[in-house]
């Protein structure tokens, strides 16, 4: 029985549930094998369980955290059934979780100050970067907000048009100029035009290069000093957005980003195709960013507000 209080609904739980299972399978396949035969946890069950978390993608420094906290309570409490493990691990992740940042947001209806509330979506190409902002600009418009996107990912032909394709099915308007336009002009007149609209929410795409850190940085700093000319401020989030299934990977891409840029949020994608689910724990811990959004599937439901003890709840629970 979980100790985790029930805060989502009961149909996004199972989302969650089914989203998280191949992690979960993962998981559970090592633990299980680290306990067997054992009655008490002792040095080899956290030799394994160490194994298990690092193999999910947790990461090793987040990891070692993790490890040291139940030899803590091992060594304080004496002795620690191993069918308690499970709990203390429950417990133990959600503390750092909670301990880094990891605010978590109830539902979609963002309470802001800002009007328009300005949000600029970074991320390196494939990641469901444009895929995010669809889904994001689905949930926020059942919110009861008036949206607007805007397309500054200006270097590839598709991510304009997908963009396009996403504001016409979810019903919300788009600024575009094409391929090869100046991204921070797009931003402007996004921006202009949002505000035009009394817009609650604008969602700006932006380019994922990361070839060249400094070229990245420059015409971040770029967008965000001509938006800041028509919204003060903005952009008043800066949303990176993370491929889940890259594991280690994504923790890479956390670091080059937010080198570049002041990182506010971060949106793991894709944690249902893969058993790394691990990675969200790693990197929340990691750069002390409150991750926001998961995505657990391909439906519009599927991007998911995170809630951390639902979170260690679906990927830990013995039911």
């Amino acid at each position: 029985m979980s100790v985790f209080k029930k805060i989502f609904s009961r149909d996004k739980k199972e989302t969650l549930d089914k989203g998280l299972e191949k992690t979960k399978q993962s998981v559970f396949s090592k633990l299980s094998r680290a306990v067997a035969g054992k009655s008490t946890v002792d040095s080899d069950v956290l030799d394994e369980l160490e194994e298990a978390l690092i193999t999910s993608d947790v990461g090793v420094k987040t990891t070692v955290k993790i490890i040291e906290r139940i030899e803590a309570r091992v060594s304080k409490d004496k002795y620690i059934n191993t069918s308690e493990l499970n709990t203390i691990l429950q417990e133990e992740i959600a503390n750092l979780l909670e301990e880094n940042n990891s605010v978590d947001q109830v539902d979609f209806d963002i309470k802001t100050t800002h009007k328009p509330h300005v949000i600029m979506v970074v991320g390196v190409n494939g990641v469901g970067k444009t895929t995010t902002i669809g889904k994001l600009a689905y949930q926020f418009k059942k919110a009861g907000k008036n949206v607007v996107l805007g397309a500054a990912d200006t270097f590839r032909a598709a991510a304009v048009q997908q963009l396009i394709i996403w504001a016409d099915r979810v019903g919300v308007p788009i600024v575009q100029q094409g391929m090869n336009a100046d991204p921070a002009a797009v931003a402007f007149d996004t921006l202009q035009s949002a505000v035009k609209q009394n817009a609650d929410i604008v969602l700006i795409d932006t380019a994922g290069r990361l070839h060249n850190k400094v070229n990245l940085m420059n015409e971040l700093t770029k967008i965000k000093r001509v938006m800041d000319k028509v919204v003060p401020d903005a952009p008043h989030e800066i949303l990176l957005v993370l491929d889940g299934s890259t594991g280690q990977n994504a923790i890479e891409q956390c670091a080059q980003f937010t080198q570049a840029t002041d990182v506010t949020a971060l949106a793991l994608t894709k944690l249902d195709g893969t058993a790394k689910g691990g990675v969200v724990i790693g990197i929340s811990d990691q750069f002390n960013i409150p991750v926001k959004y998961i995505g657990v599937g391909e439906g519009m439901e599927d991007l998911q507000v995170f809630n951390k003890m639902e979170f260690v709840d679906s990927l830990f629970s013995l039911k």
